[in-house]
């Protein structure tokens, strides 16, 4: 069984399909065991509601280096062995990365490398793009840079607003999101380089 800490920092929707598809059996051999957050969030709220353990600390007050000491150490206290960031606002420095290399899956609401950071939905809209999408990738020291797992395409609407995009978008991080997952914990992702074959289960 792989144990999962997620990370995030809003209102925990992925977060929240990523607990269903544990309770249905989508994840597979992965077990989620903590939530790592870095502010008071529906997240947190969700987590302590379901009973999920949470670490919780301010990064932008105490600091992302010490936000991540006190993470490593809740870690290793429930055994992680993977991560899973679904909204997490901060950028994991490199060493923490190196800590679990090949095992952090990041979902991102574009088409990478196209709009990677924030607001990618924004950009996208502002770009005038006609096609944009869900990726799903590992986490490597690069912003969002990271070797690509599962892809799809989303088309973008004449003259719909960033929230009816998002919809659209969430409803496609929501499927690929748990299919990642279950692909990690059950050995699936062959990695080399910047190239992952997906194995057959």
């Amino acid at each position: 069984m792989m144990r999962v800490a997620v990370l995030a920092s809003g209102r925990g929707t992925n977060f929240a399909r990523l607990l269903e598809a544990e309770g249905t059996g989508e994840l597979g051999e992965a077990q989620i065991v903590l939530l790592g957050t870095d502010r008071a969030c529906p997240a947190a709220d969700l987590a302590l509601t379901r009973g999920v353990p949470v670490y919780i600390a301010d990064a932008k007050s105490d600091g992302m280096s010490e936000w991540e000491r006190g993470f490593l150490a809740a870690a290793a206290e429930h055994r992680v062995d993977a991560l899973v960031l679904a909204g997490f606002m901060r950028i994991l420095s490199a060493s923490f990365v190196e800590r679990y290399a090949g095992r952090i899956l990041n979902v991102h609401p574009s088409l990478l490398p196209a709009f990677p950071g924030r607001d990618a939905i924004g950009q996208a809209l502002r770009h005038g793009v006609r096609v944009t999408g869900v990726t799903v990738h590992l986490v490597d020291e690069t912003l969002d840079g990271g070797p690509i797992v599962l892809q799809e395409a989303v088309e973008v609407w004449h003259g719909e607003d960033p929230e009816q995009l998002a919809q659209r978008i969430h409803a496609v991080e929501h499927r690929l999101l748990p299919l990642a997952v279950r692909m990690l914990a059950e050995g699936q992702l062959s990695i080399h380089g910047r190239q992952v074959s997906i194995l057959e289960g």
